[in-house]
């Protein structure tokens, strides 16, 4: 028998930007999201959700906080998603990494880096053996490729999440894919005004290669247009 259900999603930092698109993008596909915000305040995925008829709903998690994190799978324990999707990010002042306050290093890596490899390890469980986990990194986080410097802890964050995912799959034994997603020069408030790409043109092509690389298995580095990110 074919299974006719549609495919589930667990975004998690969908309240706006590129995580709102995403969760949008997936919906319109057919899928069945489950998105996530920080805290209480109204957003607009509450806005998507309330217009979906049942295909997206809201969760609360902060992703910095490990009991959170721990209390969205456990009300997720009898859950299985077809895909987990991490988006979460914060950036730094444009100043060189000697010049960053102890604070804010740690913010940002903690956000970016750390907290990241905490919840694809802590809700792993609620993903099916053939599904995907993937986490939004950056070009940025690619030492080949920096060529230019700026952003310096933002990219030393991003190398991390990067280092941090491929020490998880060398460790793990499993099937799942992991994908780490970079998706363009996107306008956000990470990207600024200037940046060349829209939200509505960067996630279509995120969603796109998520699908595409379903049931691959191992690690991929991709960006929004499905092209290999070095190293």
């Amino acid at each position: 028998m074919t299974d006719t259900s549609p495919r589930t999603a667990l975004i998690i930092g969908a309240s706006r930007n590129l995580g709102l698109g995403l969760a949008r993008e997936f919906a319109q596909r057919g899928w069945k999201v489950v998105g996530t915000v920080r805290g209480a305040s109204r957003t607009g995925l509450h806005d998507l959700a309330d217009t979906s008829e049942g295909q997206v709903a809201v969760e609360e998690v902060d992703i910095t906080v490990v009991e959170s994190v721990e209390q969205l799978r456990e009300r997720f324990a009898e859950a299985s998603f077809d895909l987990l999707f991490v988006n979460a990010g914060i950036t730094d002042p444009d100043k060189p990494a000697s010049e960053v306050e102890t604070e804010v290093f740690t913010r940002v890596m903690v956000t970016n880096a750390l907290a990241p490899l905490r919840v694809i390890e802590t809700l792993a469980p609620l993903v099916k053996p053939e599904g995907t986990m993937g986490v939004m990194s950056s070009r940025q986080g690619s030492i080949s490729m920096n060529e230019r410097g700026g952003h310096e802890v933002y990219r030393a964050s991003k190398s991390a999440l990067n280092q941090l995912m491929r020490s998880y799959d060398a460790r793990r034994d499993d099937k799942r894919t992991l994908l780490l997603i970079h998706p363009g020069w996107v306008q956000t408030e990470l990207g600024g005004e200037g940046a060349p790409l829209t939200v509505e043109q960067s996630v279509p092509g995120i969603v796109s290669t998520l699908e595409a690389h379903a049931g691959d298995g191992g690690l991929q580095f991709r960006s929004y247009a499905d092209e290999t990110v070095a190293w």
